[in-house]
């Protein structure tokens, strides 16, 4: 995959710069050999045992979480050690998972929506090999915006949708993030982000189906400082695998999170979609 960085000139010729060597990495690690464009496929366990295409073995699931029984000839590598007739995964906590391998496959054993599923990844996948990055929106200062952030007393479960249809996320908001887009004040509901501290946006806006991917964005963002400033960098706006795979299981926003303004900043519909 080729992702190149885009040209600039003039005086906010450094922010782009900067910006479009951020984005490079990002396409990068999206690429990631067994990364969510590897994945071939979404496999929902059941209590009867299935083979899998492009996997080893019959895959179930039960009480005592995924199991694989292979056949003669058939193994896995699983936490370093080759495994043969049955290995039982063991019970699976929602939004955790286990990886066993097959040669150059990887295959994800992990629980969504309160469900055991099994996702093959290959990093000979079309999808993968074939990705030329991300079209964007040009990146603009006006984007980077100052907000505050409101704790909640008390971090509220909130439900959202998923891109499978039927499917239900549960996850803890801290709070709210609150800033203003041409004197319009608007709010984000946020979520725990990956660094203790940060924070992750899930968002609409009126580019979503018309530019940007119609289900979601998403937005990584900075701890808070002590008085509750954050900054919003909606040039680093980006998509869930959802975006261009149907094998994902991607949250939707909250209803409260579809903004009634056009964010025409960060990545776009990307090209596997158009």
């Amino acid at each position: 995959m080729t992702v190149p960085l885009a040209p600039t000139a003039g005086p906010d010729a450094s922010f782009a710069e900067d910006w479009a060597r951020w984005h490079r990495e990002h396409e990068l690690r999206r690429a990631d050999p067994h990364g969510f464009l590897a994945v071939t496929g979404l496999h929902w366990l059941t209590g009867q045992p299935q083979r899998l295409p492009g996997v080893p073995g019959e895959w179930s699931t039960g009480a005592d979480g995924p199991l694989v029984t292979l056949g003669p000839g058939e193994e896995l590598v699983v936490d370093g050690h080759v495994v043969r007739d049955r290995h039982a995964f063991g019970p699976i906590a929602e939004r955790d998972g286990r990886t066993a391998r097959a040669g150059e496959v990887e295959i994800e054993v992990a629980r969504r929506g309160g469900h055991d599923i099994v996702r093959p990844r290959d990093p000979a996948h079309p999808l993968r090999t074939q990705h030329r990055g991300t079209p964007t929106f040009a990146p603009d200062p006006r984007w980077v915006v100052p907000a505050r952030y409101q704790p909640f007393p008390a971090p509220r479960p909130t439900t959202v949708g998923a891109a499978v249809e039927g499917l239900e996320h549960v996850y803890d908001a801290p709070g709210r993030v609150v800033f203003a887009v041409d004197g319009q004040e608007l709010a984000l509901t946020a979520f725990a982000g990956a660094a203790p501290g940060s924070l992750f946006l899930l968002f609409t806006d009126v580019t979503s189906g018309v530019t940007t991917y119609a289900a979601n964005r998403s937005l990584a963002v900075d701890a808070p400082a002590a008085d509750g400033t954050v900054t919003l960098d909606f040039n680093r706006a980006t998509n869930l695998p959802c975006a261009y795979t149907d094998f994902a299981t991607c949250p939707l926003p909250p209803a409260e999170n579809r903004l009634p303004v056009a964010v025409e900043a960060g990545e776009q519909i990307p090209t596997e979609r158009r």
